[in-house]
């Protein structure tokens, strides 16, 4: 394991240069403080993941909807993650609500995907909100937006609407956000290797390389 933690080490600081750039020229996604929480409890909501349970490691990522960052993520390097990790079985995939504060919509954007996800098309929802994400520019309420995209999935909408309005994932949604701030989560995206951080440059290659890697070392 402690060629893991080098490894991730060595990758972030390889990142350092654009993670420097970034805070310089972009407005920093970061949560108000809180106060962290207990782990979830045994049984809770993990999130909806992507690839197989058996994979040999597990990518938390924590996001937020409206957060343009995590629209890059989304449609440009997911792509390729899902080729060439997931699809080939190395990486189980989790995806974790974590809604800024500072983000008007974010909240009910989660909701969307989570009433989505009762009809078991989170990734179909999660896909038509951050790849027309002209929405979170507006500035103006989304949720008949959002509701179009359950439409457009194929999503029952009179099922879809009686979830938005009852908010019957607002506890889930927080218990996703406390669990990131427990685990030290201070910016979106943000991504964990089976529960280690990883700071630096998010991109599919990057992915690619510390997987391999990690997999390798685990094998001699």
């Amino acid at each position: 394991m402690k060629g893991f933690y080098i490894l991730l080490v060595a990758v972030g600081i390889g990142g350092a240069g654009w993670l420097v750039y970034s805070a310089r020229n972009k407005p920093t996604e970061r949560p108000a403080p809180a106060t962290p929480a207990a782990a979830p409890a045994a049984g809770a909501f993990r999130g909806y993941t992507l690839g197989s349970d058996s994979a040999p490691i597990t990518i938390t990522e924590y996001s937020d909807f409206q957060c343009p960052y995590c629209a890059s993520f989304v449609t440009v390097q997911m792509p390729e993650v899902r080729t060439q990790l997931i699809g080939t079985g190395k990486v189980l995939w989790r995806f974790r609500d974590f809604p800024l504060p500072s983000h008007k919509y974010s909240n009910l954007a989660a909701m969307a995907g989570q009433c989505a996800g009762e009809q078991g098309k989170f990734w179909e929802m999660h896909d038509q909100i951050f790849y027309n994400h002209q929405w979170a520019e507006r500035g103006k309420n989304p949720s008949g937006q959002f509701r179009e995209f359950a439409k457009a999935i194929g999503a029952d909408v009179a099922r879809y609407d009686a979830c938005m309005d009852s908010q019957r994932y607002a506890g889930r949604i927080e218990e996703s956000r406390q669990e990131g701030i427990a685990a030290g989560v201070d910016a979106t995206p943000k991504f964990y290797f089976d529960g280690r951080r990883f700071d630096g440059m998010p991109t599919s290659d990057t992915f690619k390389h510390i997987v391999d890697s990690i997999i390798a070392t685990r094998k001699r």
